[in-house]
């Protein structure tokens, strides 16, 4: 028995296929962030002598007793020629060598390597002072001009001709030049300062982890 028309109409058609979504060229999905890569965060851990060793760092640059204690066992030189840091202002800073036999020579005057020699020191102490334990410091070129003998306490008057702590702050090697006065310092009433010397040294300044990095050893 054939089927009426309106039972026709209410066959239903055979469903066709969904399509298929393929998934965008390049790839499909993101990853997850656990499958993202990790960026490198540049964290060290420090070891026990690291920490010694800021630590001994910092000491050596608050105050003159810290540092004349850390010269006795590093730098005997500085120890035994008494050269000492004198802070002005927050950008000022000064050293003074005292006049004493061990910087003196034969004629009673302060020996032309003894100004010259702690021109080096007094120019590191300044610059070591400012970046910090973090970083090490190494003299690359120092000049010296002799322009009249000294007999008495010669003072350091240093300027940088670069923004030290501006450097120091990228965390990275770079050198730095800083420009000495050397003046005998007034040891009488109505005295008057007299110009001993010019001195100009550059540093190169490494942060102590790049040096770990390049399998180099710091102390």
């Amino acid at each position: 028995m054939l089927p009426t028309a309106s039972e026709a109409e209410t066959v239903a058609a055979p469903a066709e296929p969904a399509d298929v979504v393929s998934p965008p060229d390049g790839g499909g999905e993101e990853p997850s962030s656990r499958e993202q890569p990790r960026r490198a965060t540049g964290h060290h851990k420090r070891s026990f002598m690291d920490r010694v060793d800021a630590y001994v760092s910092r000491l050596s640059t608050r105050n003159n007793f810290f540092h004349r204690l850390a010269s006795l066992i590093w730098l005997p030189y500085a120890f035994h020629s008494g050269i000492r840091m004198k802070r002005l202002d927050r950008k000022t800073f000064t050293a003074v060598l005292p006049f004493r036999r061990f910087n003196r020579n034969w004629y009673n005057a302060m020996a032309g390597a003894a100004l010259l020699g702690n021109a080096e020191v007094a120019g590191g102490m300044y610059v070591f002072g400012v970046v910090g334990g973090d970083f090490t410091v190494v003299c690359k070129n120092l000049e010296y001009r002799f322009l009249r003998p000294c007999f008495g306490p010669a003072v350091y008057r240093i300027n940088p001709r670069e923004d030290i702590e501006a450097l120091a702050a990228k965390r990275e090697e770079f050198d730095v030049t800083v420009d000495m006065d050397v003046v005998q310092s007034i040891t009488k009433p109505g005295g008057k300062e007299r110009r001993v010397g010019r001195a100009t040294a550059t540093f190169h300044v490494t942060p102590k982890l790049h040096q770990k990095s390049k399998g180099r050893r710091i102390r």
